[in-house]
């Protein structure tokens, strides 16, 4: 099944005139009504109207997330913040988070381009989906639930968390498709066989996920226990949310909707590098009203294959997101930097400012331990008190990331030092 035929299966030169054209209209917008764009082009000493071929777009500047933090948190917005119907935002890392806003046209595309990603994993209108991606500021519940709604299924907001409860509701409800990160389905199965059910005897008949890194191995493991497919889906606040790109039948990398976000790979030095080259994801978007983003580099690692799919579509496909160019970590679904957890820890008495993370998948589920030096003075003094600066250190870490973590007070001088980079992150996962 193919959603939107005309421009899923559009052919190459079709694609790339509908993308100039809209690519020139982005740049003229951003540089009309967005300052922080007209001075970037400015600076640049690029122009709307030098923008004549896609290869032109190598003239503009890279955006980075830096950049959108620094005009918060309406700096971006090309309309009138009254034309903005709906606002989300990344996590935050070092201070204030970004913010992504949407007109009505711009929730119009987003749950198109989720339309067409859930028809690829055979998703239709009489179809039952359980959305266990979180509502709220961020961007994953809601493109799932926009795209299902586009399409006509029912669908279960049930967000994250209450997993008994995602068990009854499975089967109940008589759920066809599940919304998870691969460690939380994991979790999911093994709940539900306390439970006395067997997912794989269920309705179920296909799974999307995404949000984490993952094996092949996982995705197996997954399937075999729900006894359905499973899809990765790929998206990011700063473009849209979930449905930048999604995974046909095939299985073989996610088709970018190309119509309404134009990819770019470079490399280490910032230059571009042909398909199938590994490199960083650089997208741009062709159609956003509210906040269009230009040369947005997402530090993702990936290629690009324009080659033909067997599932019909000529869209381009990006591989299997594999790692990151910056420090950032996906733990259970959840962006996590190493200096949001050194901001929280300095707010606290007592502890050294030497502190290593340690990030293990022992079984199912991602683990992440904070492994902290203690002042002399503390490590010396009574356990309760040790005990109660643990306790606090758990909790301000938590507020700043929004995950509950081990923590561990060490004896002074215990973690290593280093005269370069501080090896602050371990990531003992097998990724």
């Amino acid at each position: 099944m193919i959603w939107n035929r005309e421009m899923e299966c559009i052919s190459r030169e079709e694609l790339e005139e509908l993308q100039l054209k809209r690519l020139q209209d982005t740049v003229r917008r951003a540089y009309e009504n967005v300052p922080y764009y007209h001075e970037a082009f400015e600076k640049e000493g690029v122009y709307p109207e030098d923008i004549e071929s896609l290869d032109d777009i190598t003239r503009l500047p890279y955006t980075t997330k830096d950049d959108l933090r620094k005009v918060y948190p309406f700096g971006m917005f090309a309309v009138p913040r009254k034309e903005i119907v709906e606002v989300h935002t990344s996590s935050g890392t070092t201070g204030k988070p970004v913010v992504s806003g949407y007109t009505r046209e711009d929730i119009e595309i987003w749950s198109e381009v989720m339309a067409r990603g859930l028809t690829m994993m055979g998703l239709t209108e009489d179809d039952v989906i359980q959305n266990t991606h979180g509502y709220g500021l961020f961007t994953g519940g809601f493109g799932v639930h926009y795209g299902a709604q586009k399409i006509g299924a029912t669908v279960i907001p049930i967000s994250t968390g209450q997993t008994r409860r995602q068990i009854e509701i499975m089967k109940d409800f008589g759920t066809t498709v599940m919304i998870f990160t691969p460690s939380y389905g994991l979790y999911l199965s093994e709940v539900a066989a306390e439970e006395g059910f067997d997912p794989a005897e269920s309705q179920l008949k296909a799974i999307g996920f995404g949000a984490e890194m993952w094996t092949e191995e996982m995705r197996a493991e997954i399937e075999r226990r729900f006894n359905a497919p499973a899809f990765n889906i790929y998206g990011l606040t700063e473009i849209m949310g979930p449905g930048v790109a999604m995974e046909c039948s095939e299985k073989n990398g996610l088709h970018i909707a190309e119509d309404h976000f134009y990819p770019e790979i470079i490399d280490k030095n910032c230059e571009r590098v042909g398909p199938g080259e590994r490199g960083e994801l650089v997208l741009t978007t062709l159609t956003r009203v509210g906040m269009p983003v230009i040369r947005f580099r997402t530090k993702d690692i990936t290629s690009i294959d324009y080659g033909p799919c067997g599932c019909g579509r000529t869209l381009a496909r990006i591989s299997k997101i594999t790692g990151r160019v910056d420090d950032m970590l996906k733990v259970r679904g959840v962006s996590v930097f190493p200096s949001q957890i050194e901001k929280a820890l300095l707010r606290i008495e007592g502890i050294e400012p030497h502190y290593q993370i340690i990030v293990t998948r022992p079984h199912l589920m991602d683990e992440l331990e904070v492994r902290v030096e203690t002042s002399p003075e503390l490590f010396s003094d009574d356990i309760r008190q040790m005990v109660e600066t643990r306790d606090r250190i758990e909790e301000f870490i938590e507020n700043e990331i929004g995950l509950r973590v081990k923590v561990t007070l060490v004896e002074p001088g215990t973690i290593p030092r280093s005269e370069g980079k501080a090896v602050r992150v371990i990531d003992k996962r097998n990724l």
